[in-house]
């Protein structure tokens, strides 16, 4: 097989050795940074271009959509610095926490996997979220008894859930620009499926979890921390971030606003939520460029990123495996597609979120444009396929959340993260059979 008419398979094959050195390196551990300038240097070399043509790919990257998400994804941090200096995130943990009225190691559960979630969607960085959570729940979860490595698993999957729910972290905002599915949608017919199956079975394993390390894994009860209290200014602070957050919402869903209205979101709710806390703007501009620099790597990895799947796509490797994926299309049908894309990403690419959504529909965009299939049926694949992975690997969103819980216990996160992965990859075959 050399040719498919006019078409030479097997050049097309050779275009995507850069995206092989990819999988490969991704998956040994590898920087993604200098994974991608490596496999951009392959892919010039691969498709013949010279070092001026790689200038230019790179600045013409600068106006891609990935270099947008880049400079949201830099601004969302840039936010979360606001929110962390003006004490907002701290005091949104503390009204949950006491507003539950923790008394009982169910209610704490439940306590820090509301503060969890809710801090880590807004803010849009496991790390970040969960490096302000834990010095506040932590006591609290050692007064009540829960074991280090009850809290480890809430953290690490409550987390990882937030991150598809979250309307400016960097998941979903690439999510719904690759397959233009409005936020409110997305959410309701797709995300939270995953994330209604997830809590239940984490809910349920959690008991186990916390009967079987309850004394073998404990916090120690003298280990305390000052208890964090809210200031009248950190309570003005935040009521002005959650009604102007609200408000940005609701109006972007009223008037259907793109991805360039997370701009102006991003910069209001910073320049809002500063002033209510008792910052200038001197103050506030200086965190927020204190925050955006936190994300500079992931901004230069997505500017990387859009030239070197170009020079694999100007090759013709996407075309090549739609032609050798395409028996499969013809075996299952739409089902089959999405399926396959899903699990692909799953199991056959690491790496960051954003990257392995980039690369999955660079896969997979072509055939699932010409198979007419639904857009909510990929993005369950496209959720799927970024997801299981950081459930079923230990990566560095895993030993950060366990860290931070103060454990080591990673069986017990990894046990959970199985579960939930059989059951994200059943919910995925009901999208592809009923929705594709």
């Amino acid at each position: 097989m050399s040719a498919a008419g006019d078409f030479n398979v097997m050049m097309g094959l050779l275009a995507l050795l850069p995206l092989v050195v990819y999988i490969i390196l991704v998956f040994r551990d590898a920087d993604p940074i200098p994974v991608t300038i490596i496999c951009l240097l392959v892919g010039m070399i691969v498709s013949g271009q010279g070092p001026i043509k790689l200038g230019e790919s790179i600045v013409k990257a600068m106006g891609s959509f990935l270099a947008v998400i880049g400079l949201i994804i830099m601004l969302g941090r840039g936010l979360g610095e606001v929110m962390t200096a003006t004490k907002v995130s701290h005091t949104l943990v503390y009204k949950i926490v006491y507003g539950i009225g923790i008394n009982t190691q169910k209610k704490a559960m439940l306590g820090i996997g509301a503060s969890c979630f809710t801090l880590i969607a807004l803010l849009g960085t496991m790390a970040g979220g969960n490096a302000i959570l834990a010095p506040i729940v932590i006591p609290i979860a050692a007064s009540v008894g829960l074991s280090r490595s009850t809290v480890g698993t809430i953290f690490d999957t409550v987390g990882e859930e937030a991150l598809i729910v979250g309307p400016f972290t960097p998941p979903v905002i690439t999510l719904l620009g690759l397959t233009g599915i409005a936020y409110a949608p997305m959410l309701l017919f797709v995300a939270l499926p995953f994330v209604a199956a997830t809590m239940i079975i984490t809910w349920f394993n959690l008991q186990k979890i916390q009967r079987e390390t309850e004394l073998t894994n404990p916090y120690d009860q003298q280990d305390k921390v000052e208890a964090f209290e809210p200031t009248p200014q950190s309570n003005r602070a935040t009521i002005v971030f959650v009604v102007m957050f609200i408000f940005a919402i609701l109006y972007g869903i009223f008037k259907q606003a793109g991805t360039s209205f997370i701009v102006i979101i991003m910069l209001s709710l910073s320049l809002a939520t500063g002033f209510a806390g008792g910052m200038n703007m001197k103050e506030i501009c200086r965190h927020i460029v204190k925050g955006m620099a936190g994300n500079v790597n992931l901004f230069f990895l997505f500017v990387l990123l859009e030239p070197f799947l170009g020079f694999v796509e100007a090759g013709g490797g996407f075309k090549a495996l739609a032609v050798l994926l395409q028996p499969i299309a013809d075996m299952g049908g739409k089902a089959g597609v999405v399926l396959t894309g899903g699990l692909i990403g799953a199991f056959g690419i690491s790496g960051a979120a954003v990257a392995q959504l980039k690369v999955m529909h660079s896969m997979f965009g072509s055939m699932i444009t010409q198979q007419g299939i639904s857009m909510f049926a990929w993005a369950a694949a496209l959720i799927v396929g970024s997801r299981v992975t950081s459930f079923i690997y230990p990566g560095p969103n895993m030993f950060g959340a366990v860290g931070f819980a103060q454990s080591d216990d990673i069986k017990a996160v990894l046990r959970n993260g199985w579960m939930v992965s059989t059951a994200h990859c059943i919910i995925l075959v009901i999208y592809a059979v009923v929705f594709a």
